[in-house]
């Protein structure tokens, strides 16, 4: 490996590992907004509110690595090496969003309205961090990495398959509480699922059109010379 080569795989990493941080911080504040998160951290949030014991974060990893077991038995053979990189970055995501969980944990909200306000900023933030990952090439998250390899595996389109996985993860979540509590949208202390979650599923993507050009705009002087 050359010197470029290392300090290239640094700044991606780098970069990637940054896109995480704002990921993580969307998952934090949709949480805090008692409205809903994001279809993905639906499963992590409800288990968490089970057994308060184990961490938000410590359950996404858990959940990532189901991702990737599932990707094993559906690639089976053309399961690639690379595609490891997944579990490191599955635990990295997770011990950030318990960071991110523990940093907005005396964030006031009086009303509905600051709900809805931290609700949209979890759109930007999950958006912009989506696009930074994206463009740096390093972390690989197992969410959207299973969503291509069923897309793949049916030939069924990535956004197609995006919403009906969403969609599953959010009912699976769903009957989980309900068994859990005799309710389907959280404890009734802290809501799972409700509007916030629709606005994060369905809002990121329209507002990932809006930032991904300026974001990338920023991010193509710093990295057009270390993607292999």
């Amino acid at each position: 490996m050359t010197k470029e080569h290392f300090q290239g795989l640094i700044v991606r990493y780098a970069v990637a590992t940054a896109g995480l941080v704002l990921v993580a911080l969307g998952v934090a504040i949709s949480l805090k907004s008692n409205l809903g998160t994001a279809p993905v951290s639906c499963p992590p949030a409800f288990l968490n509110l089970r057994w308060e014991a184990v961490s938000v974060g410590t359950f996404t990893w858990m959940m990532h690595i189901v991702f990737i077991l599932l990707q094993v038995l559906l690639l089976r053979r053309k399961f690639k090496l690379a595609f490891l990189m997944q579990i490191p970055a599955a635990f990295v995501f997770g011990y950030l969003c318990d960071a991110a969980i523990w940093l907005v944990r005396d964030l006031a909200v009086p009303n509905y309205a600051v709900q809805m306000i931290l609700s949209l900023i979890s759109v930007v933030l999950t958006a912009i961090g989506i696009r930074i990952e994206v463009a740096a090439d390093a972390w690989m998250l197992a969410g959207d990495k299973t969503t291509a390899v069923l897309s793949d595996v049916s030939g069924v389109r990535f956004s197609t398959v995006k919403i009906l996985f969403d969609v599953f993860l959010v009912i699976l979540s769903a009957l989980f509480g309900w068994v859990a509590f005799r309710n389907l949208t959280g404890d009734g202390s802290q809501v799972v699922i409700r509007e916030g979650t629709l606005i994060l599923a369905f809002c990121t993507g329209l507002c990932m059109r809006l930032t991904d050009p300026l974001v990338d705009r920023v991010l193509r002087p710093l990295l057009k010379n270390f993607h292999d």
